[in-house]
């Protein structure tokens, strides 16, 4: 049996870090700063990273640890194709995405991400799902949280980004090689237009 044990070492870290942060007595502190030594060894290991270069890694994270979010952009067009991007990274297909930044909603990521990466601009109209996305090799050691929208386009021109190699509408069962989970963002978006 196979075993990804990056899920466990970041729970552990998790646990150690923000026991660190609320600690109140010198026994606990010990006990956590041993998680947490152990958890850079072993991540060290798996990942070919010194263990002291994984503890400056983690030092550098602020505040309570918690997981990355996202937002994508659910665009179809009269023929009730999806928008989709080829990346430039992994030359999957992907709907317009990226990370919320600080200070900014899902709902704005999901407009700024849109504009930049196809340069239509775009108005949510409903809010499709929020996915749990595990932590793992797949999407990071603290997981994601990725919030689709359905969008419609109010202007703009379409045109790709330094981010993709390619930019159209598909029909989703016509798409093999999804980025991610983005074949079920799809699907569900189709769902919520119907």
């Amino acid at each position: 049996m196979s075993l990804d044990a990056l899920p466990l070492l970041d729970e552990l870290r998790i646990l150690a870090t923000n026991g660190l942060r609320y600690a109140d007595n010198p026994y606990d502190e010990e006990r956590y700063e041993r998680i947490l030594e152990l958890v850079c060894t072993y991540y060290g290991e798996a990942l070919s990273v010194p263990p002291d270069e994984v503890r400056r890694r983690f030092a550098a994270e602020l505040g309570h640890v918690t997981p990355k979010v996202g937002a994508e952009a659910a665009i179809f067009d009269d023929e009730g194709r999806i928008l989709l991007m080829k990346r430039a990274d992994d030359g999957k297909w992907c709907l317009p995405c990226g990370w919320v930044e600080p200070g900014e909603s899902p709902r704005e990521t999901t407009v700024r991400e849109t504009r930049e990466e196809t340069g239509l601009t775009v108005e949510t109209r409903a809010l499709v799902d929020v996915y749990h996305l595990p932590p793992g090799a797949t999407f990071g050691p603290h997981g994601q949280i990725a919030v689709s929208y359905l969008c419609e386009r109010v202007g703009g021109e379409l045109r790709l980004s330094h981010e993709g190699e390619a930019l159209k509408y598909h029909e989703i069962e016509g798409v093999s090689d999804w980025h991610k989970n983005h074949r079920e963002f799809a699907l569900d978006a189709a769902s919520a237009r119907k």
